[in-house]
């Protein structure tokens, strides 16, 4: 399904379930939790701290979905509120992990995979050497297909800012990537 179909079937879901549709809300959820839970992964990359963040954004986007004005800012909206329950959740834990690590840690088995091929592997390996909100905004942007503005709302930081993240990641990855060739 291509990206401009998949927009408009999250909006018509989102609008559906903001008027109670409970079948619009149950398909919106079977679509959006593995691509929240993979976010949060990467946020967090603890499958404990993922399961609870996610299903606490879910009653977060139930109880504002109906004050959501454009159905068409869902994916923005849901990625935002997940990083908000990521962000408490790893303040409240702050048992000596750092996010850092937990960003660089291996993605769970149904967390959705790039494709396994030699060059996808590499990539995914100098991602992880990013900085986290690096790592976040080329994240959403590459594998999600959010843009600027949409990642700005969910990450809740100017456009400017996501904007220079993702030129300084490109510029990590590439500069890893043509060192990396010579091995």
């Amino acid at each position: 399904m291509s990206q401009d179909l998949e927009r408009a079937l999250d909006g018509y879901l989102a609008a559906s379930a903001r008027t109670g549709d409970r079948r619009a809300l149950g398909a919106l959820a079977g679509r959006w939790t593995p691509r929240l839970s993979a976010f949060a992964w990467r946020l967090m990359g603890d499958a404990d701290g993922v399961e609870e963040a996610v299903q606490d954004a879910w009653v977060e986007i139930l109880k504002d979905l109906p004050r959501l004005r454009d159905v068409d800012a869902f994916p923005a909206f849901a990625f935002r509120i997940v990083q908000r329950r990521c962000a408490r959740l790893i303040r409240q834990r702050q048992s000596g992990r750092r996010l850092k690590a937990d960003a660089q840690a291996e993605p769970p088995p149904e967390a959705p995979d790039m494709d396994r091929s030699m060059d996808a592997l590499r990539i995914r390996d100098a991602m992880r050497d990013l900085p986290p909100e690096q790592h976040a905004a080329l994240w959403l942007y590459h594998i999600q297909g959010l843009n600027v503005a949409e990642i700005a709302a969910a990450l809740d930081v100017p456009t400017g800012t996501i904007k220079t993240r993702l030129m300084h990641a490109r510029r990590k990855l590439a500069a890893r990537l043509q060192g990396g060739s010579h091995e």
